[in-house]
């Protein structure tokens, strides 16, 4: 009597490969539009609400900066994971969790687009945390 054996996939590893990857996307594009976000600040745009007396008042140029910097790392973290490196699994949940601060305290200048990519980077997290790490 023959024996088959079937070479299935290892789904873990395939459901593990599938989030890394929704996290990448996800972080990919929240950090480019966070990027824009900065470059909008930085330019002093019109989009932006004046919001006299909230606690958490910055100038609206070093809030740009502050943006456009977390955008960048944000990209390029969002790469690392592309590459599935654990470096970038790290630091993804690390600059997804700076930029959840970030927009939370921005949300009086931009409602819609804080909350839009504070729920965007809550995603990140959850799919970077669920994932096993690879033996």
């Amino acid at each position: 009597m023959a024996t088959t054996t079937h070479n299935q996939p290892d789904t873990a590893r395939t459901a593990a490969g599938g989030l890394t990857t929704f996290a990448a996307v996800l972080l990919f594009i929240a950090g480019v539009l966070d990027l824009l976000r900065g470059i909008m600040a930085i330019a002093e745009d019109d989009v932006y609400v004046s919001t006299p007396n909230y606690i958490f008042q910055f100038d609206l140029t070093g809030w740009g900066w502050i943006q456009l910097a977390l955008g960048v790392v944000a990209v390029l973290v969002s790469l690392g994971l592309f590459a599935r490196a654990t470096w970038a699994r790290i630091l993804g949940v690390a600059i997804a969790g700076l930029l959840i601060i970030a927009n939370f305290l921005s949300i009086p200048y931009y409602p819609f687009w804080s909350l839009t990519l504070i729920a965007l980077y809550a995603f990140v997290i959850w799919a970077l945390c669920v994932v096993q790490r690879e033996p």
